[in-house]
């Protein structure tokens, strides 16, 4: 594609970024094409990432972008990291989505709850070497996330948890999980709290790994814990108050999410403009034709409105602003549209776009997660419908 091309897709004027944002992106991009892009398929079909990739990862601070230079951090915006996941995940929403649970669940979890000798200690090997994860998904609690099982005993200088945790992103390279439990399940909701869990603590143990549709190179695990013990020190925020953290955090991390979705539809839009440009029938390129250049402008236009959305939420946040329904917002759109842009890919790919051969199929198939994890879409229009209405 041609740079003009590739900078028509970027989005409003690159006066709107700083100087800062726009060498970010620009490194980020660098890498992606560079050190991703040639090992997206094999990671695809063999499900797992590349061990090398993820040390580039934390090489490149991307993996602690917004935590304090102190903790050996970038100490730069929620923005710049939404930046990050976008340019990763237009070469791979695998990766992607690595870096944003590393940086919009548990880091900033951290950041938000952690106490100072939790930071010193938790946040530099967050930064330098070690993923994290978030577990609060189980079995019989998805979108009732406070219906969980999992429970936290007090046996005074630690907690011993028990339960099972599903869905758990980046579980097989995780060393450093926030997991939640019910300590006073007598108490509901009220008991739930969060605590920091390190892979080497005895009784905690990786289940299976799932067998994915899409974003197959992102591993997606089970957690057991089998009287886990953990010190009393790593409760993260107030007892009882896990509720509050998961909450908060996970507003936080659909805008996420949305850049994860955002950057496979470009990638996506990218291909499908590259090939319907290459593409010969009737003697001249398809994206000659007119139908073929009004289905690229509403992709386009999808797109646009749908990046827009997902950096109004994270600017929101920046600036200390109330951002909870733009997040869903965001987040619902941008899901919607990966889809439907991918989708679109494939048909403009025709047969080729239907086989592995060709990238678009994989866009799709990545694209339709964004309407499941870090709260369905319905849930999204839960929210969103309580703020508008007020209730």
């Amino acid at each position: 594609m041609s740079k003009a091309a590739t900078e028509s897709l970027t989005g409003t004027p690159l006066t709107i970024y700083s100087e800062d944002e726009n060498m970010f992106r620009a490194s980020v991009r660098e890498f992606a094409e560079g050190e991703l892009r040639p090992r997206v398929e094999q990671m695809d079909e063999a499900g797992k990432l590349d061990a090398s990739l993820v040390k580039q990862l934390f090489d490149l601070g991307l993996m602690s972008v917004e935590t304090p230079e102190e903790y050996s951090g970038a100490g730069a915006s929620f923005f710049t990291a939404i930046i990050g996941v976008e340019e990763l995940s237009r070469v791979d929403p695998s990766v992607g989505v690595l870096m944003d649970v590393q940086n919009t669940l548990v880091n900033n979890a951290l950041i938000r709850w952690g106490n100072t000798e939790q930071k010193r200690k938790y946040l530099p090997q967050l930064a330098t070497s070690k993923v994290g994860a978030y577990a609060l998904s189980e079995a019989g609690s998805g979108s009732d996330a406070f219906a969980m099982q999992t429970k936290a005993v007090d046996k005074g200088d630690h907690f011993v948890l028990n339960g099972q945790k599903l869905w758990i992103t980046n579980g097989n390279e995780a060393e450093i999980f926030v997991v939640f439990a019910n300590a006073k399940p007598e108490e509901g909701y009220r008991g739930i709290t969060a605590f920091l869990v390190e892979k080497s603590f005895e009784g905690f143990a990786v289940g299976k790994k799932e067998n994915k549709l899409g974003i197959r190179a992102s591993s997606t695990t089970e957690i057991v814990l089998d009287n886990c013990r953990v010190p009393k020190e790593n409760v993260l925020g107030e007892f009882g108050k896990g509720y509050k953290v998961s909450i908060e955090t996970l507003n936080e991390g659909r805008i996420g999410i949305g850049a994860q979705m955002i950057g496979l539809a470009r990638g996506a839009l990218e291909a499908a403009l590259n090939y319907t440009a290459e593409r010969q029938q009737f003697g001249k390129s398809i994206n000659q034709f007119q139908a073929v250049q009004f289905q690229l402008a509403e992709m386009a236009t999808d797109l646009e409105a749908a990046r827009l959305m997902v950096y109004n939420a994270a600017r929101l946040k920046d600036a200390g602003l109330p951002f909870v329904k733009e997040a869903a917002m965001a987040k619902l759109t941008s899901s919607r549209v990966a889809e439907r842009v991918a989708s679109k890919a494939i048909e403009l790919y025709g047969g080729y776009g239907y086989v592995k051969d060709y990238p678009v199929e994989k866009y799709w198939r990545d694209s339709k997660i964004g309407a499941i994890y870090e709260g369905t879409s319905n849930m999204q229009l839960q929210t969103i419908a309580k703020l508008i209405i007020g209730k």
